[in-house]
């Protein structure tokens, strides 16, 4: 098969291309005179030779599992080169001075991280339910448009380059004194996001952006009926308030050209960490979940809507009360207001760990974790493996405990803490995410069955025999 070229005779009729004039000679006399035989040789040498061209031009590409291997080792060499230069202009800086430009730099920079992470697992998501039985296009009411998890992972991978770029020159620019420069950093980078999101051209997938943005726009004013989509993302948005919160304070100091100094430090600055600004960013998100469960009640009249509304209320005392220790006195904090905050906190902890499980899921209080005997109550994306559900609840009841330190103000003095629980919130919604999609789409599936079901009943009444008499 691979070896030397195979002549075929001269009066082959296969030696004609596509398309050519046909060979005409003379079959009566000898086998052709020589000119033709060499004309045909030659034909039938040149044919042989074209198809070689390609197979000699795909040994030189490369493979693809080379080039994924070479795109990673440059993955870790920038990566190797950021913390480098990270590192060395941090050591330039003073020692009193060090640790509040650490945090001042880390305040403008870790909002973008956190997103990029949660880009990074929603891809995840959309790949596992790319794997089974789950149309999440359907459930989202997506177009055929929409972004794939390899799409998602592409724009991940790009902001997981782009960010921590424009902070490595932050903090060498103003290590180096240019401050000025520095300052320009960060505002560069959020204008662009912001330009990059609004951008009306059909380019970097405008459909996608133009959903999102639709869909922000429903939570913030939840003037028509809401959809799977309208709550999922608003419950995603709740994960992210302390995310918002952030942004709020950067964009404040960006305004009042505080970037590159450390004037916002006082405890009366307008961009502070005492300023009122913070809880009512935090508050936000629950104040547009909760809208929605009003809004869904009205269309609906279903009560599950009103229980659902009082416990994003519960939010609410949390986030308020934990404010007020920079505003009353210290004894009034410490008789009345911190077990006050005590309580709310855990009042919201434990009735969102019960809806999560109850309603969001539709574990039935449980039970269903003991009933794997039946594949109508077991996990049909999780082959209903005890250990994923006992994980996911305990995670999940752990977190949603440690959740009341990321929406209390005044226990945010520690960054790296509220990072850590921040990102910790983000795979807790990552977990989330599974379960509330499948029980979604098992709900799609039971009502798409019944309805099947009553059609076929009608029809066999239609076409089944009478008995009257004519």
């Amino acid at each position: 098969m691979f070896g030397g070229q195979v002549v075929p005779p001269s009066n082959s009729p296969h030696l004609r291309k596509s398309g050519s004039r046909p060979v005409v000679f003379d079959l009566d006399g000898e086998q052709g005179n020589t000119e033709m035989e060499g004309l045909l040789h030659s034909t039938e040498s040149n044919d042989l030779k074209i198809p070689s061209l390609p197979i000699s031009t795909a040994a030189i590409m490369p493979s693809p599992i080379l080039l994924w291997r070479f795109k990673v080792l440059l993955f870790f060499l920038w990566g190797f080169f950021c913390c480098k230069i990270g590192w060395d202009s941090v050591m330039r800086m003073s020692v009193n001075l060090r640790d509040l430009f650490l945090y001042e730099a880390f305040l403008y920079y870790n909002p973008l991280l956190l997103v990029t992470m949660m880009v990074w697992l929603w891809g995840v998501n959309l790949w596992v339910f790319a794997q089974s039985t789950i149309s999440y296009a359907k459930i989202f009411d997506l177009d055929q448009n929409h972004l794939t998890h390899r799409e998602i992972w592409k724009v991940a991978t790009w902001m997981t380059i782009i960010v921590p770029i424009s902070m490595t020159a932050y903090l060498y620019l103003y290590s180096h004194g240019e401050v000025s420069l520095a300052a320009s950093q960060p505002v560069f980078l959020y204008c662009a996001v912001a330009l990059i999101l609004i951008f009306p051209f059909d380019i970097f997938y405008l459909s996608s952006r133009y959903y999102l943005l639709r869909t922000l726009w429903r939570i913030v004013f939840p003037l028509q009926a809401i959809t799977f989509s309208d709550f999922f993302l608003a419950d995603i948005l709740t994960s992210m308030s302390k995310v918002f919160s952030d942004l709020e304070r950067s964009v404040c100091r960006m305004v009042h050209r505080q970037v590159a100094t450390i004037a916002w430090f006082e405890a009366d600055s307008v961009c502070g960490s005492h300023s009122i600004g913070i809880p009512i960013i935090l508050v936000l998100p629950y104040i547009f979940r909760l809208f929605q469960c009003l809004r869904q009640y009205k269309d609906t009249k279903e009560k599950t809507a009103l229980f659902n509304a009082l416990k994003y209320s519960t939010a609410v005392p949390v986030i308020f009360v934990s404010a007020l220790k920079y505003h009353v006195l210290p004894d009034s904090w410490t008789n009345f207001y911190r077990p006050l905050w005590l309580l709310s906190g855990v009042l919201n902890s434990l009735y969102s760990f019960y809806w999560d499980v109850t309603r969001d899921w539709d574990l039935s209080c449980f039970t269903r974790i003991f009933k794997f005997n039946k594949p109508s109550l077991c996990s049909h994306l999780l082959h209903g493996r005890k250990w994923v559900y006992f994980w996911v609840i305990g995670s999940n009841f752990i977190l949603r405990l440690a959740w009341t330190y990321k929406l209390s103000a005044h226990l945010r003095h520690n960054y790296l803490t509220v990072f850590t629980i921040t990102a910790l919130e983000m795979i807790r919604r990552f977990q989330w995410v599974f379960f509330r999609v499948e029980n979604e789409w098992t709900k799609m599936s039971s009502k798409s069955n019944l309805q099947l079901s009553e059609i076929s009943s009608e029809e066999d009444k239609l076409l089944a025999p009478s008995n009257h008499n004519v």
